[in-house]
């Protein structure tokens, strides 16, 4: 079983976003998928429950009276979405059940510190360390024309970790996340543009 964590303390960061079409070009592959939200405000399973049947299945956890929560049966591929303040703890016990981590971050500053520190974190743990566990970035609702994506670029570039792609700013992510869709669900010529940026994340998780 392949296991992902989209990742970051900061709020908005796009976490949801990543993870929940992370998920959706999992399930249209054809993989059995499980999305587990490990965030209180529970949005991927809220998510969920307004994803049309007729779509390819995404599950969640597997909830059995008086045991803990597992994916369910059959499930090759599990993609975790997390709460702001992931640390400590709570991270280091994660980091046990995934392969790979990726980490969403906006072109502010606000974003780039809170990612800051929590890369650093995240660098010194022993599952990085050893490379058992993969760490990335992708940056989210990216202009590449402004200062502030030139800021970003310029903070990425000072760790030695994969910058996969930048992930620009459309309402299309808005879109097909209030139809419970991703947008592997939509047809290749309305989402062209924004799978192309995909494409770096996808080789980068296949490797």
């Amino acid at each position: 079983m392949k296991s992902f964590l989209v990742a970051n303390p900061k709020g908005g960061s796009g976490k949801s976003t990543l993870a929940t079409n992370l998920a959706g070009y999992l399930a249209r592959c054809g993989h059995q998928v499980m999305l587990g939200d490990t965030d209180r405000q529970h949005s991927a399973l809220d998510w969920l429950k307004i994803r049309p049947e007729t779509l390819p299945p995404i599950r969640s956890w597997d909830l059995k009276k008086d045991q803990p929560a597992r994916p369910p049966k059959a499930t090759t591929h599990v993609v975790l979405d997390t709460p702001a303040g992931l640390c400590g703890k709570a991270l280091e016990r994660i980091l046990k059940q995934v392969d790979r981590v990726i980490v969403p971050v906006q072109p502010s500053l606000f974003d780039i510190l809170a990612t800051r520190s929590f890369l650093e974190t995240l660098l010194e743990e022993k599952a990085v360390r050893k490379e058992k566990v993969f760490v990335a970035v992708v940056g989210m609702r990216v202009d590449v024309r402004t200062r502030a994506a030139s800021e970003l670029d310029r903070f990425l570039s000072s760790y030695d970790l994969p910058v996969l792609t930048c992930l620009r700013d459309t309402q299309l992510y808005v879109q097909v996340a209030a139809s419970g869709m991703t947008l592997f669900d939509l047809s290749p010529a309305r989402a062209e543009k924004d799978r192309e940026q995909w494409q770096p994340i996808i080789d980068w998780i296949e490797r």
